[in-house]
């Protein structure tokens, strides 16, 4: 009797002491494949979103000296990736980055 209750004791403590590989890898792999797919696929849905395109005329709001002030776009250069604003109120055109400014 004492030998039957040592195999249960040491073939429990066996098996609770393995890893049970099976269900690790399933839970695994369904959430790391999506995970990869998802930023990749969310990537260039972004991209057309962020990126406004402003052109010459549009009322914009534009960051100037840390303060937002309401301006025409004269011009831009996209791949210098600034633009030219008429402040309203002011003579002379300002030259802003894209970044700085906010399509109104």
């Amino acid at each position: 009797m004492k030998k039957i209750l040592a195999i249960a004791l040491l073939s429990f403590a066996i098996s609770a002491c393995e890893p049970n590989t099976t269900d690790n890898s399933n839970a695994a792999k369904p959430a790391a494949t999506p995970a990869a797919a998802t930023p990749a696929a969310a990537t260039p849905e972004a991209s057309p979103a962020a990126k406004v395109e402003i052109k010459a005329g549009d009322k914009v709001k534009a960051m100037i000296n840390g303060v937002a002030t309401e301006a025409t776009v004269v011009s831009v250069d996209e791949k210098a990736g600034k633009a030219t604003v008429k402040i309203a109120g002011q003579k002379d055109d300002k030259n802003v980055a894209l970044t700085d400014i906010v399509k109104q």
